[in-house]
């Protein structure tokens, strides 16, 4: 006669699930309503367990997914901010080459007029004493 009593260690999972099947049966089959039933009770807790195993699995690639969708979304806002910033260097070395040609500008009508003035008053020197 089997001892129900005993602590059983069973593999859980599609191995447990297939073992319950099989006690089940044999219970059926021997008329061991005890067996049947252990098998029964193994079958549904190897397939929760299965369920339990698949639910988590799905949840690890939902945070993953998470996860990569948040890097994804800093490395956008890293991008602007960077695109940002380079166009702001651009403009500021765009305003100072716009200065420095208008500083170079401003130099060359200086001797310009510098030397107009010199030509004047080599024209008519009595034009500065005056």
């Amino acid at each position: 006669m089997t001892d129900y009593d005993t602590t059983e260690e069973t593999a859980g999972g599609a191995l447990g699930k297939l073992a319950g099947k099989a006690k089940a049966a044999a219970g059926s089959l021997l008329g061991d309503e005890n067996l049947a039933r252990e098998g029964r009770l193994q079958e549904a807790g190897s397939e929760a367990e299965i369920q339990a195993r698949r639910a988590e699995a799905e949840a690890r690639v939902e945070r993953e997914q998470a996860k990569t969708e948040e890097e994804r979304a800093e490395i956008e806002e890293e991008r602007k901010r960077l695109e940002a910033e380079v166009a702001a260097e651009r403009a500021q070395q765009r305003a100072e080459q716009e200065r420095f040609s208008k500083e170079a500008d401003a130099a060359q009508l200086e001797q310009a007029a510098a030397r107009a003035e010199a030509r004047a008053d080599q024209i008519d020197p009595e034009e500065t004493n005056r």
